[in-house]
Order: structure tokens, then C-alpha cells, then sequence
């Protein structure tokens, strides 16, 4: 295990307290909603942040105590913060300038790095002449130049636009991938997190939530927060063969069978919606009353009130059929066999 940290921050109101674990040659991303700890936690590692108390351990080696200059971390931030006034080969060299490399050995590696991020021809070129895409790549190099046991991203692409964010993250995978050290990628983007990450860790308050790869944190959701990251409709509830109550009472049927806490998820693809009260095959149906609509890749996105508060995803031809507003009474739909049952301890 390269790093094995426990981080805790006192501040203010705010506690962080969470524990990281990533091995050599791994990529952790650290997800949450804004003010959930996750910049925090990136600075502690950093020793931007000073710890309340619990460790940071590097390769073996406690690192705490240690100033940030000297610990064998590398950080991309989110607005990359390259020294306006030097070059973009002088702003990658900086780094091992500052570990004690020779001035004409630290530019030879700034250099190479260039060259390896693409950037080979941008030698003698100021921040201010580089595009965004160019800027984060020089700061990627910058922080690899130092040869880090611990590579620190902090939302290292919300600062692009759509279309050179696809090329950079593309870029950016293949540059973790080659990274022999850990990683850790904080960011909101779920989309970042799947592309980039081996394995994600959500945090919430200042606490971890939910950890594991994608498939299983993707299948089953343990928060509303997780929830609307990959876009499932999530209640909790008590279980009993089939059928999980929720604590209103009402319940829903499930192909899966438990008995005690559980979690009951399914997608807004999964929810009909109709006229009137459906006959036939769904097992799950209720009266709805139309929220809110809005555009959803191809789709509506149709956001229902009533006995629980659902999301659901219909074709514009649908909602024309229907004639939808808001305001109006539908009666929703879900097959027992679209929803997954799982247990909530």
C-alpha cells in the first residue's frame, strides 16, 4: 500500500474525518457535493491543511509532520496555478529545481515532460498563450516532473469547455496509466470518476459514505447523493419477501427477496407513466402529479410528487401523447423486474 492516511480537520463547524487507502499504481477518486470535505482532504494530504489529528503515511514513511516542500507529492490544481511570469518549460522544471536538481538537468526533464504531454513546440510560451487544455497539461507535467510518490488531482478539468474537456480527459487517462505512484482524482464529475478512476470513494459531511469500484457503487447506491450520481430513483425502507415498506407506509415490490433494512432502486427508464390507472403486468403503480420537466439527452426527464417523489424518463413523443404540464395527475408505473432490492446495513 502506498498511502494508508487518516485524515481528521477540525474547522469551524466542519470535522473531516475520513481514512484512504491507495496502492502503487492505483487511481482513487474522491467524489462528493461541494462542501463535503473533499478539498480538504486534498490539502491535508498536501500540507496545505494541518491534521487534528490521525496520520499520513507515504511508502512506509510517516509524513504529517513533514513540510509540504518536502513531501514526494505532486498537485494539479483546479485553476493549475502556473507561475505567470516564467515559461512553460521553466514552470514544469520548478519543481525539481526546488528537490535540488541542477538548473540544466531540471529543464532537460521539463523537456522531456513537455514533449510527453504533447507540448514539445510551447517551450517559451507564458501561461497567457496557452489555451486551457495547454495550461492543464503544462500543470500535469509540472507535477509528474517531481516524480511523486502521490499525485493529487483537484478537479483537474471543470475549468475546460465540453469539447476540449473529452480530449483532455482522454489525454489524462493515458497519463495515470503510466504513473508508477498513486493517485488521488478529487472532483463532482461522476464522469470523471468512471473514465479515470480504478475505484471511488464518496463522501458526504466530512464523512465516507460509500467506497468501490464503479459497478458496485453504480448497482447499488447507499445515499441519495450516490443515487442521483448514477441516476437511480432510491428509497429505504423495511423488507419482507417482496415487499419493501418505506417509512410513510407505502410500499413497493421488488423481484428481489429480503427481510429487515433495506435499499429498493430502480431508473427513470424504468418509470411508465400513463392516463389513467394501468392494467396488466406492472406491479408497482401509483398517482403522480407532474413537478417539473426538463430536456434530458434525448429524453424528458419528468420529475413526479405524490406517495414518493420519482424521476422519470419518457420520449418527447410520449409527453406529447400525453399532453404533460405541470401540475397534471398521472398514474406511474414500475415492474417489479426493473427494481434491484439490497440490504441497507
Amino acid at each position: 500500500m502506498s498511502l494508508d492516511a487518516h485524515l481528521v480537520v477540525d474547522r469551524g463547524g466542519f470535522r473531516l474525518d475520513v481514512r484512504l487507502a491507495i496502492d502503487n499504481g492505483e487511481v482513487v477518486a474522491l467524489l462528493g457535493p461541494n462542501g463535503a470535505g473533499k478539498t480538504t482532504a486534498l490539502r491535508a494530504l498536501a500540507g496545505l491543511q494541518e491534521l487534528s489529528a490521525g496520520h499520513i503515511t507515504l511508502g512506509g514513511e510517516a509524513l504529517h509532520q513533514t513540510p509540504p516542500e518536502r513531501r514526494p507529492i505532486g498537485v494539479v490544481f483546479q485553476d493549475y496555478l502556473l507561475f505567470p511570469h516564467l515559461s512553460a518549460l521553466d514552470n514544469v522544471a520548478f519543481g525539481p529545481r526546488r528537490h535540488g536538481v541542477g538548473r540544466h538537468a531540471a529543464r532537460e526533464r521539463a523537456a522531456g515532460w513537455l514533449d510527453r504531454v504533447g507540448l514539445s513546440g510551447y517551450t517559451n510560451r507564458k501561461p497567457r498563450q496557452l489555451s486551457g487544455g495547454q495550461a492543464q497539461r503544462v500543470a500535469l507535467a509540472r507535477a509528474l516532473a517531481v516524480e511523486p510518490a502521490l499525485l493529487l488531482l483537484d478537479e483537474p478539468l471543470a475549468a475546460l469547455d465540453a469539447r476540449t474537456r473529452l480530449d483532455t480527459r482522454t489525454e489524462l487517462h493515458r497519463h495515470l496509466a503510466e504513473h508508477p505512484g498513486a493517485t488521488l482524482l478529487v472532483t463532482h464529475d461522476p464522469l470523471d470518476a468512471l473514465v479515470l478512476a480504478d475505484r471511488l470513494v464518496i463522501v458526504e459531511d466530512g464523512r465516507v459514505v460509500q467506497e468501490g469500484d464503479a459497478a458496485t457503487i453504480t448497482a447499488q447506491p447507499r445515499t441519495d447523493y450516490v443515487a442521483r450520481l448514477v441516476g437511480l430513483n432510491l428509497y429505504r425502507g423495511h423488507a419482507t419477501g417482496h415487499t419493501v415498506t418505506l417509512r410513510d407506509g407505502f410500499t413497493l415490490t421488488a423481484t428481489d427477496r429480503l427481510d429487515g433494512d433495506a435499499f429498493v432502486a430502480f431508473p427513470p427508464s424504468a418509470v411508465a407513466l400513463h392516463p389513467h390507472q394501468p392494467d396488466g403486468s406492472p406491479r408497482n403503480t401509483w398517482p403522480a402529479t407532474i413537478a417539473g420537466i426538463q430536456r434530458h439527452g434525448d429524453n424528458l426527464r419528468v420529475q413526479l410528487d405524490g406517495p414518493i417523489v420519482v424521476a422519470a424518463d419518457i420520449t418527447p413523443a410520449a409527453a406529447a401523447h400525453l399532453h404533460l404540464a405541470p401540475g397534471q395527475t398521472v398514474w406511474a408505473a414500475v415492474k417489479a423486474t426493473e427494481t434491484r432490492a439490497y440490504p441497507a446495513g
